[in-house]
């Protein structure tokens, strides 16, 4: 009876351990430089949750957070609520257009280090005020346009770090774009934004089209996330640049990935003038498609 009173007992202790050890893995809120983590605390990240994988102080100026620091934590760890707590798997994407086809999650993903302007939120937003993108053709189609943006603006952006263009200049020209497109006083337009928005012509066209007076604030474009995103979804689906059809109907009409990168830079890229800068674009479309569960489909070079 003693022997079986101690092992009862010893047993209970256990258990107590294991109980407080799992209340000490308790959310913890918001991730914060300069705080110490234990092994398993949740945390919430630019919408995402993560738990801890090893005990550690996220030391300032570090860059160990839970999207760029994977030895450190594992998304959808944790104890910060919801179904994506516990078991590590990412919640599927849901809703209509591009959140049908990519989770916030996922978006994470492909993007470990990038710059926090660039939210999910305001991606999504910016997508749904133009309805054909990601809404048109098979699901592989759709799947297709989504990664096809992505992979463009990546490579534009150094992914999703850089608002704006390191070498910065004034980009004025009045001999062309639309009537009455002029250059305010003052004003520089140099590349801005997820699609690198260069020169007054197009700054004019796109805050035209969107109702923003991008003439006279070209900034916005690197102040307002949603705007900026627009600014890439405008040019996506309304322009054709150096080639002769815009990104969206490449993808949707089947002319494939190569013929978004000559919409957007073929003049500079295509044709075997910059076979490194094509093959980058490349990579990260092949990447994103894995990613989103799709073939590249053909033709992916210019």
């Amino acid at each position: 009876m003693k022997n079986f009173f101690y092992a009862a007992t010893l047993v209970s202790s256990l258990a107590m351990g294991l109980i407080s050890q799992e209340a000490a893995a308790a959310c913890r809120g918001a991730w914060t430089e300069g705080t110490t983590y234990s092994t398993g605390d949740g945390v919430t990240y630019n919408g995402g949750k993560y738990g801890a994988l090893v005990g550690h102080t996220a030391c300032v100026g570090c860059g160990w957070n839970p999207v760029a620091a994977p030895s450190l934590w594992q998304a959808g760890g944790g104890g910060c609520g919801g179904g994506n707590d516990g078991g590590g798997d990412n919640p599927p994407p849901s809703g209509n257009g591009i959140a049908g086809i990519l989770s916030e999650s996922t978006f994470n993903s492909m993007f470990p280090g990038r710059n926090g302007f660039y939210t999910y939120s305001a991606l999504v937003a910016a997508a749904n005020s133009f309805s054909a993108f990601a809404t048109s053709g098979s699901t592989e189609a759709r799947k297709r346009e989504v990664a096809a943006f992505l992979a463009n603006i990546a490579h534009e952006t150094g992914n999703l770090v850089y608002i704006e263009e390191i070498a910065k200049s004034t980009m004025c020209d009045t001999s062309w774009g639309p009537p009455g497109c002029g250059c305010a006083a003052g004003k520089m337009y140099y590349g801005r934004g997820p699609i690198q928005l260069s020169w007054n012509g197009n700054y004019c066209a796109a805050g035209n089209a969107l109702g923003v007076d991008l003439k006279n604030n070209p900034d916005l474009v690197a102040r307002d996330a949603t705007i900026s995103w627009r600014t890439g979804f405008w040019f996506w689906m309304t322009q054709t640049g150096a080639g002769s059809m815009t990104g969206h109907n490449a993808i949707v009409n089947g002319a494939g990935f190569g013929e978004t990168i000559r919409t957007i830079n073929g003049a500079l890229e295509c044709g075997g003038r910059n076979p490194a800068q094509v093959q980058s674009r490349v990579n990260n479309y092949t990447r994103f498609c894995s990613m989103l569960g799709v073939s590249p489909g053909a033709n992916t070079g210019c």
